[in-house]
């Protein structure tokens, strides 16, 4: 068998095209727009490129994008105090720390200092929390864009068995409750597991997020599963892989994500919606 490849592009756009028409019409009602504080320290060229593709997909559904770029020494106090600055902004509807940060600089106090209510990337203690009691709120964007991605694609998940390669508190945790909420079976799989393979073997559904190419073995995977690749890799030779070895994969798979161009620009997009409902929250508060 062959796979079906799951166009996360393709199923991004249509999303952006929702909030763009949603935005619009807040305008035309005499509403503003959201807006979003992307907050980048140093000089990281990964991270240069994903801020700026945050910034075009501002640009593309009509949410005002504010930079706030800051050298690598800035300081941790400096750093709170701008976080404080842009939480109590009424003006500002979304904040987002792009990761990594520099060494010495405690990434998740950072996370904790953001409000809840603007933490658009979905990190912050407490909107995880709310979606391990099942009321979720501004959720994680990758695991919801895994999420709202099958949900787009038909693929039912209900009942299904998953596995999550993978205990980031960015991603992994967050896609096991995710998938948990779904009405899925989870097993978490992290680097004291003593057997991966026979844990992906019998799993309905894999995603794996670690970050390692190759970890997860094409022939693992079960005739008919449904296979999610978040990971991103950059190989030697500068091309861009995931953590499944694809071409096997997608022999195997009933439905599979290519790297890039299947999870990444789902995140993006569901970074967009989060800074939309954060408003709409806060209007409604």
């Amino acid at each position: 068998m062959s796979a079906q490849i799951i166009d996360g592009k393709q199923i991004a756009n249509q999303l952006l095209e929702e909030i763009k028409s949603k935005i619009d019409q807040r305008l035309v009602d005499g509403k503003r727009a959201p807006c979003l504080a992307v907050v980048l320290v140093g000089d990281d060229p990964a991270s240069a490129i994903y801020v700026r593709n945050k910034r075009l997909a501002c640009e593309k559904v009509g949410i005002v994008s504010i930079a706030h770029n800051l050298p690598a020494n800035t300081t941790q106090e400096a750093l709170f105090a701008l976080i404080q600055t842009l939480n109590a902004d009424p003006d500002t509807d979304g904040i987002l720390v792009q990761s990594p940060l520099p060494h010495h600089i405690d990434e998740s106090a950072i996370l904790a200092l953001i409000d809840p209510g603007k933490d658009v990337d979905g990190f912050h203690p407490y909107n995880i929390g709310r979606l391990a009691v099942r009321q979720p709120l501004l959720r994680s964007c990758t695991p919801y864009g895994v999420i709202k991605m099958l949900q787009a694609s038909g693929i039912a998940i209900k009942g299904l068995d998953a596995v999550v390669v993978g205990v980031s508190n960015h991603v992994g945790r967050p896609m096991g409750l995710e998938l948990l909420l779904a009405g899925c079976t989870v097993t978490s799989c992290h680097r004291h597991t003593k057997d991966l393979q026979s844990h992906i073997s019998r799993a309905d559904l894999i995603v794996s997020a670690v970050g390692k190419p190759g970890l997860v073995k094409g022939e693992w995977i079960k005739p008919g599963a449904i296979v999610v690749d978040i990971g991103i890799n950059r190989l030697p030779d500068g091309k861009i892989t995931g953590d499944v070895d694809f071409a096997i994969a997608s022999q195997r798979a009933s439905h599979i994500t290519p790297v890039p161009g299947g999870v990444g620009p789902m995140t993006v997009a569901t970074l967009m919606e989060n800074t939309l409902k954060a408003l709409e929250l806060s209007e409604q508060a």
